[in-house]
């Protein structure tokens, strides 16, 4: 929708400049908003969250290294037991084909101890999945029962310290010896030991191990070989050189470690061949013809590593908030209003500020998670496994891991400044779910690699677009990008809105609460930041590689802009989406002002660009702020009814003290005191009220 003929408001919810004091709005239903939190698979989430809240599964602060990686093994045996790790195998091995179902069962383990969701997820999202998704039939019969049911602990050997995120380029080789039948591994060099992986330092018994795939005197590329690592007495085989990671930031509860392979060998079988296979005199065939297609889809399949960490990062977001929020509503400091009762943290503005915009984004988050998980369900069940669909799956994960991954690392910051020196106490988890969590923004992806995917899809798309488009179809557009460079630049569009808003802040207010402005915004963010560096990139298509090269990293600063862009937008469009499901009355109103304020605070924080770019007026731009404002005192008083609609208990998933309810105990014992205080004639008389007794008297005396 343009801007300049954009109606004022279509909105029917009440005007929030219309008086002093907000009109009454009905609170969200708490249950309503938890069910649509909980989303498609809630009986998954619900049976995840019953387990991790026993406290047998529960971190325990403080624990030595070693203790707590024996502690995190048990734990999976325990969840074994429990059958919880069968869902997304076939029901041939006792799962339930369950995709979408076991993700969003796994993730929720995160508010136990992150340890335990990571350990697991190696177990049997990467290592178990690796052979479920890479190999046939007959490596399930092999390989699969026994890292199912734990006797098998395995650890998943992708990463060399050479090699992260460029897995194309690792350095571990797998030659062919046709007349032993044999895949010769092993690593050339320092750089190619494989490094930090879960599970390699004490506990795996065997490795699916990614390595260059040689034979016949052809590099094939990388592909995936099943690698026994220890014997029966859990001792390295032969020319397997294992080492540990020892102490790290946080995760101590894994065993992360590394890999070394001298000439060691494997039978031609380990290879994991459903899209490459090697027969026995040393031929390579595959259904796949071209070997980047080969490997974008043997790594593809691979992405549910990416979804589990979009979702477990919105689940720590959600404990971190209901610690802060819970708090910051018991908490008492500073007599504003009241000379004998202090204020509650919320309801100063700036503590708002802090949680609230958070709290939107969190929810938002939530939607748009739900929405990544539906997508991988329908890949990795078959109902939608197009080579189109995968290629969206991927693109939605390698926007939402780091967009999500991203925002928890705030959010538990901020939670835990916003709560003080308590924040700081290992009992109120936020310093250890922040240690925990921060390498999630670089394992299974480095954010910004994954952004950069992301902006070269949104590249390849802009340029598809007019692909086949004949001179008229161009010509036109040429016209309509003159016609706006010219309204934009000319401070055209600017004018109308100033004209439209004259003399009356609420109409340029309005402006900003309309769904279709809001995407509109949101959008030509995205398509103006694509198309200026595709222009700028147009350039260099026809120069030598090193040309190219030195032009794209000129502008590699604008593709991550624009792909963070256009997360911002996929958030706010499953946000907007999922209030189409919402039929209670407060609940779809609440949930509404969270979704403008999520809007509006990811356009004030570009507020720069939409200036410059002529896309909102400085009058405009003048009452975003005040506007963001006064949704937080809308959104104020439902606060704690939102966390408390995220569905986690504080016994069982949050255990902070903070959030346990004895601040507000110690409040109201301090308050009773100084009551009691008052009313007793043994109080002392503060000596204020004597300086200003003695200036009375003064004053009277001069009279």
């Amino acid at each position: 929708m343009s801007q300049s003929t954009a109606p004022l408001s279509t909105d029917p919810r009440p005007d929030l400049d219309a008086d002093d004091v907000p009109p009454r709005i009905d609170a969200p239903d708490v249950a309503v908003l938890e069910e649509l939190l909980l989303g498609r698979w809630a009986e998954d989430r619900r049976a995840s969250r019953k387990l991790a809240g026993q406290e047998r599964f529960h971190k325990i602060e403080g624990m030595s290294r070693d203790d707590h990686r024996e502690r995190v093994l048990g734990q999976l045996f325990d969840l074994v037991a429990e059958g919880a790790v069968h869902r997304a195998f076939p029901e041939e091995f006792g799962g339930r084909d369950n995709h979408g179902g076991n993700i969003a069962a796994f993730e929720e383990l995160v508010t136990a101890d992150p340890s335990l969701q990571i350990k697991s997820g190696v177990q049997w999202g990467l290592f178990g999945s690796a052979v479920l998704h890479l190999g046939t039939e007959e490596h399930h019969r092999r390989f699969l029962p026994g890292i199912l049911d734990l006797s098998v602990p395995g650890a998943f050997a992708m990463t060399e310290i050479g090699h992260g995120s460029d897995v194309a380029s690792l350095g571990t080789t797998a030659t062919y010896d046709p007349e032993a039948e044999e895949f010769v591994v092993h690593t050339p060099f320092e750089a190619a030991t494989k490094r930090y992986l879960g599970n390699a330092a004490l506990h795996g018994r065997d490795a699916v191990v990614f390595a260059q795939l040689i034979t016949r005197g052809v590099n094939h590329g990388v592909h995936a070989f099943y690698v026994h690592l220890r014997d029966d007495r859990g001792e390295p085989l032969p020319g397997i050189t294992v080492g540990d990671d020892g102490q790290k930031g946080g995760l101590n509860g894994i065993d992360n470690g590394r890999l070394a392979f001298d000439r060691i060998r494997i039978p031609r079988t380990h290879l994991l061949d459903r899209y490459g296979a090697v027969a026995v005199d040393g031929t390579y065939s595959s259904p796949i013809e071209s070997p980047g297609r080969r490997f974008f889809t043997m790594i593809g399949t691979l992405v549910q590593g990416r979804v589990s960490l979009t979702g477990a990062a919105v689940a720590a977001s959600k404990v971190g908030l209901y610690g802060a929020i819970t708090y910051g509503n018991q908490r008492r400091q500073f007599n504003a209003s009241s000379p004998i009762e202090e204020e509650v943290l919320m309801d100063y503005q700036l503590h708002q500020r802090r949680l609230l915009p958070r709290l939107a984004t969190t929810v938002a988050l939530n939607f748009a998670h739900e929405e990544l998980l539906a997508k991988f369900d329908d890949v990795f069940s078959g109902a939608d496994d197009s080579d189109e669909n995968r290629q969206e799956l991927e693109t939605l994960a390698a926007a939402l891991k780091p967009t999500a991954t991203h925002h928890a690392l705030d959010v538990l910051q901020e939670c835990r400044e916003a709560c003080g020196g308590a924040g700081y106490i290992s009992e109120n988890r936020f310093t250890s779910l922040y240690a925990d969590l921060d390498i999630y923004v670089t394992f299974e992806g480095d954010n910004n690699v994954l952004l950069q995917l992301v902006a070269k899809r949104l590249l390849q798309d802009y340029a598809a677009e007019f692909k086949d488009a004949d001179f008229g179809v161009l010509s036109r557009y040429v016209a309509s990008q003159a016609q706006s460079t010219v309204m934009h630049r000319f401070g055209l569009r600017r004018a109308l809105q100033s004209v439209q808003d004259t003399g009356d802040e609420r109409r340029s207010a309005n402006w900003f609460k309309q769904a279709d402005v809001q995407r509109e915004l949101l959008a030509e963010r995205v398509r103006q930041s694509v198309a200026d560096v595709a222009g700028e990139l147009r350039s260099a298509a026809k120069l030598p590689q090193a040309e190219q090269a030195r032009v794209f990293n000129r502008h590699q600063a604008e593709l991550i802009d624009a792909a963070r862009a256009h997360a911002d937008l996929l958030v706010w469009e499953a946000f907007d989406d999922g209030l189409s499901k919402v039929e209670h009355e407060g609940t779809r109103e609440t949930l509404t002002r969270l979704r403008d304020l999520y809007a509006l605070t990811r356009i004030e924080d570009s507020l720069d660009w939409y200036l410059l770019h002529g896309r909102i007026s400085v009058q405009r731009a003048r009452t975003l702020s005040p506007y963001i404002n006064r949704l937080l005192e809308r959104l104020r008083p439902h606060a704690q009814d939102l966390v408390e609609a995220f569905g986690y208990t504080q016994d069982e998933h949050v255990r902070m003290e903070v959030s346990s309810g004895a601040e507000a105990r110690r409040q109201d014992e301090a308050s009773e005191y100084h009551r009691k205080l008052r009313a007793s004639s043994e109080g002392p008389v503060d000596e204020k009220v004597l300086q200003r007794r003695a200036a009375k008297q003064r004053r009277g005396a001069r009279r």
